[in-house]
């Protein structure tokens, strides 16, 4: 056979196959019909027949013939046997007549007096032994198949001659013994597959096909094989099985009718399986016998990739580089459509094309059993997760998709089923379910047209971006999808989330940025989280295609699978009624914020959602309720600003201007502000949705707290307990920060979270703004918790630091600060804390009894909190931290302050060296005269004694201070032993501090005295010595007058 390559082949077809049909030369009709009529007939009639025997003259056929035949073709055998094989499709034809065209057609291929006209017509150009059973046939079939495949050294072949060997194939199609040479190759393997299986119908030929991959197949027969089923490609009536089954709906869905097309693409096995393929996804019925054939044929080709000659003939680089030595089982197809995934290098255009248009011919989207490598890759797959669903539907694919990347997915079923749907993704009517439900949208919205027709205004690959386009369209912008639809858009999205390469407009527009800055990301969705993070600094297609898709995610977070499945226990447990009802608001990606911290989530989940937040602050538009509440305030009050976190800024501050100046209407809309709120709390609970601030303190942050996770605002709280250690640039932010938190509590991320719930015990009826103030009034309650009490102490010590972080202070002591404190105030940073010094200044005010009423209730209050906690009060803190820790570091170490430590001070205050520390313990008992409270200790000792000797005294100004020391100094009253000793140890250290910190002016002086408790006694004193001086000026002056007097007279 290998000399038959060297054959002009086209002399050989033209003249071998003039011996069936009409050709131009009627000389060597002549001489073929003359020879062909000597042919011996072996039937069931008479043995030998004469030279000039006619069928049309045996009885078993008269009937037939004259029934079915046109009586001018009679004196033709060919003619007649054509007719005859024609019409017995359609009517039924007597057995004894189908027997002898058997024989006629078997000798008419086998006998060597056909080999000698062949030769004797081509004796120039064809080889002495090329001559055997059925090998001319053979030979020239391959030239044909050579020729479509456009390989080295093919020969072209004549239209006509094409036709007449399609025909002789078509002539044997029903009966494999009518082809002699694949007959005598594939005895054998019949016997060994298809011992059962009775010839007839080309029922031998499909079963033969069944079995060709199978190991114990002979390579001959698999030659044998293939040329046919090449054949079959080329012409689907060399398939006898096919053409019978499906022959009325070819005739009823006009498949073989178009009179601009040649018969060679009308009668290809493509054309035919796309005809009727859009007749089934149109709706429409086609026989059941048809679709089978129809499948066979499909998995044929998805099998054999040599079976399409466009797939030789445009990948033969492709195959040659990536994939030779892969022919069986449809490895070869799959290795081509991994290099076209981009998996292993470049594809050229041509041959994608080709792959593309393959896999439309198949259709294996339609049944995942089409694609043999898929299907035993996944079998296991299909019986665990996919088991609820009927074998063969088209739901199969999606339930892998669905469970891509989950334990239950295997490597290698996983590899099959990416290369497939890489395919069908560029073209929706790939996937059968999206297309029966989408097509009438596709045809109003994006101008389709049939299954299989073409339309260059709108691709295929563009058709999906269209009907995504108008899915999450609101009911005021039109045109939108049918529910049905929508529902299989949204699937589609949530699938191709699972990888970049099945969005065909995204991979398109950002090859060049996956390969620059995403080269590294390999993991499942890792790719697209690259895009979004690198959003700024990719090229603007495909930043817009990015930003187009991120805007989607925000709406219907579901798209991101593999974010859905990591967060499931969550959904179930807080989210399910939000994801049950499938609402596209933005609600079920809300929830699991809200619920990021609960003990369900999983760190998957929280690093989904948190990256999904980090990438909502680069534009207000990927956080869709956001979007759809303040679209309008945006456009009106921050345009031109796209950031989130800026516009959150911009219409926070317009908020809050409006609201310090009273009486001015709100321009933020109300559902704005309900929105900006959830906004402003969300991006308070991670730095990182912060850019300014966490930018200012990415160095303190790695140097302070390079240990604390981000989330649950502990980076920020890291970074103001260690405030003192941060740079200049981060201590300014965090204080700005703070500043903001105080006047809106709700801000406050960390005292929200963990005083949640005795904030709905004690502070339900508290505006947001004055929670902080609820708290720290119910801070001591039995019913508090601990670690809420200990988060309010924290922000008392943060306000304790300066005026400007107690709003409730500023407000109240706003014209004291400026009258008593100017001189701190000159001094001031702007953005750093204060230390304390303005209310220590106040403080020292409220014992002179200077301040006005509301900003002397409000320093009482923090004169009481931070005689019960020495951290409370700055400047102590700072000035004492060497004396605390030498003499009272037990009492600094007790886990819950009552003032333990500031009586330890007051006690060792001889012992105290450090002048700051002493003043400051002095500034305390001089505090102390103007208040019992602002002396726990001894207010402990002496509450009974107040009770029954001064309750009808109002507290403050010195006064149940000044009823207790009359008492102790009145000995008909009787104290309790530990009051008497506490007050009498309190009088030693005024009077010590009397010596050591004397009045430095009359101002002090008399502050010293209306403060003292022996205020009346001392005023007594002074009034008499008053008194006395008076009289003493009288009388001397009376007498002075007198001595003026007795001069002058003199």
């Amino acid at each position: 056979m290998a000399n038959c390559r060297r054959v002009p082949l086209l002399e050989i077809f033209y003249c071998s196959l003039l011996f069936f049909l009409h050709v131009e030369s009627e000389s060597l009709i002549a001489k073929l019909a003359n020879n062909a009529d000597k042919f011996t007939i072996q039937g069931k009639g008479p043995g030998a027949r004469s030279a000039g025997w006619k069928l049309s003259e045996e009885a078993v056929c008269r009937e037939d013939l004259s029934r079915l035949c046109p009586k001018h073709s009679w004196n033709n055998n060919l003619a007649v046997l054509e007719c005859l094989q024609d019409k017995k499709e359609d009517t039924e034809i007597a057995t004894e007549c189908n027997h002898l065209l058997w024989n006629y057609k078997l000798n008419l291929t086998t006998d060597p007096k056909f080999e000698s006209v062949a030769v004797e017509v081509c004796k120039m150009t064809i080889p002495e032994d090329v001559h055997s059973q059925g090998e001319v046939i053979a030979c020239l079939e391959k030239g044909l198949v050579r020729e479509a495949e456009e390989k080295h050294g093919a020969h072209h072949i004549r239209d006509e001659c094409k036709k007449s060997i399609m025909r002789v194939a078509e002539l044997s199609s029903d009966d494999f013994h009518l082809d002699r040479y694949l007959y005598f190759a594939c005895r054998e393997d019949r016997e060994r597959f298809c011992e059962n299986t009775l010839a007839g119908e080309g029922r031998v030929y499909k079963c033969l096909f069944n079995h060709k991959f199978e190991e114990a197949m002979s390579e001959r027969c698999r030659e044998a094989l293939t040329t046919r089923q090449k054949l079959i490609a080329q012409d689907y009536k060399v398939s006898y099985s096919l053409a019978k089954a499906c022959k009325s709906d070819l005739r009823k869905y006009r498949c073989n009718v178009d009179a601009n097309m040649s018969r060679a693409r009308d009668t290809r096995l493509s054309y035919l399986l796309l005809c009727l393929e859009a007749a089934v996804h149109r709706g429409r019925v086609v026989s059941g016998e048809c679709q089978g054939e129809m499948m066979d044929y499909r998995r044929m080709l998805m099998e054999d990739f040599s079976l399409s000659p466009e797939i030789v003939l445009q990948c033969r680089t492709e195959i040659e580089d990536h994939c030779s030595g892969l022919h069986r089982k449809g490895r070869t197809l799959h290795c081509l459509m991994r290099v076209g995934r981009g998996d292993m290098g470049a594809i050229e255009p041509n041959c994608q094309k080709a792959l593309q248009t393959l896999i439309q011919e198949a259709d294996p989207g339609a049944d995942y059993r089409i694609d043999r490598a898929l299907n035993e890759a996944c079998e296991s797959v299909i019986q665990t997760a996919c088991k609820h669903i009927r074998n063969g539907d088209p739901m199969i694919l999606s339930c892998l998709m669905e469970h891509l990347y989950t334990e239950k997915m295997v490597e290698d079923c996983e590899h099959r089923l990416l290369e497939l749907q890489y395919f069908i993704a560029r073209d929706w009517k790939l996937d059968p379910i999206l297309y029966k439900k989408c097509q009438g949208d596709a045809g109003r919205l994006c101008h389709t047209r049939g299954w299989n027709d073409t339309n260059e205004v709108m691709p295929p690959g563009a058709i999906f971006s269209c009907l995504y386009r108008h899915a999450y369209r609101s009911v005021e912008q039109g045109r939108r999808l049918s529910r049905d639809c929508k529902v299989e858009v949204q699937r589609i999205l949530h699938q191709r989330a699972l990888d970049v390469k099945l969005d065909p407009e995204l991979q398109r527009r950002c090859m060049t940025d996956l390969g620059k800055w995403c080269s590294e990301k390999t993991e499942a969705g890792q790719e697209l989280e690259c895009l979004q993070d690198r959003l700024e600094d990719l090229v603007s297609d495909c930043r817009d295609v990015v930003g187009n898709l991120t805007e989607l995610e925000s709406e219907d977070i579901q798209i991101e699978a593999l974010l859905m499945r990591a967060c499931e226990p969550v959904i179930q447990t807080y989210c399910h009624e939000v994801a049950d009802n499938q609402i596209n608001s933005g609600d079920l990606m809300e929830c699991l914020i809200q619920n990021k911290h609960q003990k369900e989530m999983n760190e998957k989940c929280a690093v989904g959602v948190t990256h999904f937040q980090l990438i909502q602050i680069k534009d207000f538009r990927f956080s869709y309720k956001f979007k759809t509440a303040c679209k309008e305030d945006v456009l009106k009050l921050c345009p031109n600003i796209k950031k989130k976190v800026d516009v959150v800024i911009c219409l926070s501050t317009t908020v809050r201007n409006d609201t310090l100046q009273e009486g001015k209407e709100q321009r933020v809309s109300i559902k704005c502000r309900k929105q900006l709120r959830v906004e402003e709390v969300e991006m308070s609970e991670d730095i990182r949705l912060e850019p300014e601030l966490y930018d200012s303190c990415k160095q303190d942050i790695s140097q302070l707290c390079q240990n604390v996770a981000f989330g649950n605002a502990q980076v920020i709280e890291c970074l103001k307990e260690n405030k003192h250690q941060l740079t200049s640039r981060c201590h300014q932010k965090i204080f700005k920060l703070q500043e903001v938190e105080m006047v809106d509590p709700e801000l406050d991320y960390q005292l929200i979270r963990v005083c949640k719930h005795m904030i709905r015990r004690f502070c339900t009826e508290s505006e947001g703004k004055n929670v902080l103030q609820c708290l720290k009034q119910n801070k001591n309650s039995e019913l508090m918790d601990p670690k809420c009490k200990q988060m309010i102490t924290k922000r008392q010590i943060t306000q304790s630091t300066d005026y400007r972080l107690n709003p409730v202070l500023k407000k109240a002591c706003k014209a004291d600060i400026p009258k008593f404190c100017q001189s701190i105030l000159n001094k001031a940073p702007t953005d750093n804390e204060l230390e304390g010094q303005v209310i220590s200044c106040l403080k020292l005010k409220y014992a002179d009894q200077r301040l006005s009423p509301d900003c002397e209730d409000q320093i009482r209050v923090i004169l009481q909190e931070s005689a019960l906690d020495y951290r409370l009060d700055p400047q102590l803190q700072m000035h004492c931290t060497e004396e605390i820790s030498n003499f009272c570091s037990d009492e600094a170490a007790a886990q819950e302050q009552t003032g333990q430590v500031e009586e330890c001070l007051k006690i060792n205050l001889l012992k105290i060296k450090h002048e700051a520390c002493r003043k400051e313990v002095l500034n305390m008992l001089k505090e102390s005269k103007a208040d019992i409270f602002v002396d726990p200790v001894l207010h402990t000792a002496c509450a009974l004694d107040i009770k029954h000797h001064c309750a009808a005294i109002q507290p403050g100004r010195g006064r149940q201070m000044s009823c207790l020391m009359e008492a102790l100094q009145d000995k008909r009253v009787r104290l309790q032993p530990e009051c008497k000793k506490r007050l009498q140890d309190r009088i030693d250290m005024w009077s010590y501090a009397a010596k050591v910190a004397p009045a430095e002016g009359f101002l002090d002086l008399a502050s010293q005295v209306m403060t003292s408790p022996s205020k009346n006694y001392i005023l007594t004193v002074i009034c008499a010595a008053v008194t006395l001086l008076f009289l003493m000026g009288l009388f001397c002056g009376r007498f002075t007058k007198r001595v003026t007097q007795e001069l002058k007279d003199r």
